[in-house]
């Protein structure tokens, strides 16, 4: 039996993260081509050190985006997280470009001829995830811990937090009991600063505040334990004080480690990639099961092979929340006729082939709000109806 009462915690980074620096610039690129053709194909990287920027990878698109177009837009990327300092500015650095055309033994492994429709783009396995836990069918954890931050930005940005620099962690631990979320345990942020003389003391006068008006108020009380800033000074920070990679926040940028993870990163591909197409379409399909009603927690695992359509299977555990004497094998069933789950199938649904990548690069991948243009399309529950029917 499941436990029902214990401690969980997840951690979230800042957009000025060094590894979030990376994948904001990487999610630019993907943007900057599929604003301009949709059909592109991109598997962009991005490293970031003290004063350099190196962007590599392969592309398939237009003549017209050109390196200096690409260092424009990491520049840019850089400029609006808000990295002026000495050691990582967004008009000084150094930013080499090296992409490369697609490799043409994977196009024709993957792209659509004659009678064969387009392939998956490599083998893999995608999970998605839903619960009740919050209002967008997040796990508490890890939504909390991402607003906190998100709070911290929007106070830093607005001059209301002038104190605070682009880099920060934030780390939630909350107590279950019954699996619910009831209170907040301890509270992890560590935040850069920009002037030096701030103890952590001083730091944390500026932040709980934004922390208590984020978290619920019956979660933090006398027995909420506060880390802030625990290591003292933090004024150098972001790719001038730890070196940073593309895909290294996949568990920030999902679950928070409350479900499984097939392992590959989202940023910097373009959605033809199921390591990014098929985890939307997997938490796409969680949410409407959960906001159908159908189950109160949900884990769905798509699985897919190089150059084939069709998902080798489709997985479901409610974790034995069903409703309405439905079981996991007839949800799995269900999603089957609700969705065509091939890579084009899953792209046409959610629209994806859009420039809509670089607003997620931080803040999670998941729990959003759908935007008027399309942007985190796979958080909607259009999909909710027909799976009840289909079931």
């Amino acid at each position: 039996m499941a436990r029902q009462s214990y401690l969980f915690s997840s951690e979230s980074v800042s957009e000025g993260h060094p590894d979030k620096v990376c994948d904001r610039i990487s999610d630019a690129v993907v943007d900057l081509f599929l604003g301009e053709m949709p059909e592109a194909r991109v598997a962009c990287e991005t490293l970031a050190t003290t004063n350099r920027v190196v962007i590599a990878g392969e592309t398939r698109g237009p003549d017209t985006i050109t390196p200096e177009r690409v260092e424009a837009a990491a520049r840019e990327a850089i400029r609006d997280i808000g990295y002026e300092q000495d050691g990582f500015h967004w008009r000084t650095a150094d930013v080499a470009v090296h992409l490369h055309a697609q490799s043409a033994e994977i196009a024709q492994g993957v792209d659509a001829s004659g009678n064969k429709d387009e392939g998956a783009g490599d083998q893999g396995i995608m999970f998605g995830y839903a619960c009740r836990e919050t209002p967008v069918l997040m796990p508490a954890p890890i939504h909390y811990s991402h607003a906190i931050l998100k709070a911290m930005s929007d106070a830093r940005r607005s001059g209301a937090a002038p104190q605070l620099g682009p880099d920060a962690k934030s780390q939630v631990t909350l107590r279950y009991e019954n699996r619910v979320p009831v209170a907040c345990t301890s509270i992890v942020v560590s935040t850069q600063h920009l002037d030096g003389a701030m103890t952590s003391d001083d730091v944390r006068e500026v932040v709980e505040p934004i922390v208590r008006e984020v978290l619920p108020v019956a979660w933090v009380n006398e027995a909420t334990v506060w880390y802030v800033n625990p290591t003292g000074k933090f004024v150098i920070g972001g790719p001038d004080g730890d070196c940073g990679l593309t895909g290294r926040k996949i568990i920030v940028d999902t679950y928070g480690g409350a479900a499984p993870h097939g392992g590959g990163a989202f940023s910097g591909k373009d959605p033809t990639k199921v390591d990014r197409s098929a985890a939307y379409a997997a938490r796409y399909l969680a949410k409407n099961v959960v906001a159908a009603e159908m189950a109160e927690r949900c884990v769905i695992q798509l699985a897919y092979a190089i150059g084939i359509s069709q998902p080798l299977s489709i997985y479901v555990d409610t974790f034995g929340t069903c409703h309405d004497g439905l079981t996991d094998e007839a949800i799995e069933l269900a999603i089957g006729k609700s969705m065509d789950l091939s890579p084009r199938g899953i792209r046409q649904a959610l629209q994806l082939n859009r420039p809509i990548y670089e607003r997620s690069a931080a803040y999670g991948h998941f729990g959003r709000e759908p935007d008027a243009d399309g942007g985190f399309s796979w958080e909607r529950t259009d999909l909710a109806e027909t799976l009840r029917a289909n079931s």
